[in-house]
């Protein structure tokens, strides 16, 4: 099953316009939503076990755990909202063409994260700097987070546009635009939810915190500390 997972993954990579042709016309979706579900689970586990691994043992099997889950959550709390409004507006696209659209986006971000693991890890190994390492992870998963946004931006416009011959309408256009603004703000507050990933050393293990400020608030204090604004 797993080496499977993987010839899906590098289909989607090496071959993306049969890929999304495929699930223009929903061939394979079954096929590809638990491929792609299973690679990119592995692929974040192995860079959560990285982010975790400041703080031993347990930090690792959290973070591993806990980084394949916020993908997936956001997915879940954000895709009702995506299919119900574009259905509204002319979709004729069935669920589960928007999830396998959604797990190829996220697998994007995985392998993007897995690219990124070994600077990460030469970091984690060479600088002991508690809020530089935060903030140069935050730093990689909006990247890769943009990555995948993109990624899914570009494949709704060309299915919404082979639907309507061409033509992108204004709505749906917009639709999107506004969802992945949603994604972001909801991906971003569950991830300061389920903190934390790196784990703090002056702190002992928890598997997770009290719930307090904001996501976008600490950026900016990280941000502060590691140029020595306190």
């Amino acid at each position: 099953m797993q080496i499977a997972s993987f010839d899906v993954l590098m289909q989607l990579l090496r071959d993306r316009t049969t890929f999304l042709i495929e699930i223009e016309n929903n061939k394979y979706i079954d096929k590809k939503i638990v491929a792609l579900l299973i690679s990119s689970s592995i692929f974040m586990a192995l860079y959560g076990a990285i982010v975790g691994s400041t703080h031993g043992g347990l930090q690792i099997i959290s973070s591993a755990f806990k980084l394949p889950a916020l993908y997936l959550l956001t997915l879940l709390i954000c895709l009702p909202t995506l299919y119900f409004m574009d259905i509204v507006l002319g979709s004729k696209r069935v669920f589960g063409q928007y999830v396998a659209l959604l797990l190829a986006s996220m697998s994007m971000i995985s392998v993007m994260l897995f690219g990124f693991a070994p600077v990460t890890l030469f970091f984690r190994l060479s600088i002991d700097d508690y809020w530089f390492f935060l903030l140069l992870n935050i730093i990689v998963l909006a990247f890769t987070g943009v990555v995948g946004v993109r990624f899914f931006y570009k494949s709704m416009i060309n299915i919404i546009a082979k639907e309507k011959d061409g033509e992108i309408p204004l709505n749906r256009h917009k639709l999107i635009k506004g969802w992945l603004v949603l994604y972001g703000f909801v991906g971003s507050q569950l991830g300061w939810t389920l903190r934390p990933f790196v784990g703090s050393p002056n702190e002992p293990f928890a598997l997770f915190r009290e719930i307090e400020s904001n996501f976008y608030v600490q950026v900016v204090k990280i941000v502060g500390k590691v140029l020595g604004i306190h």
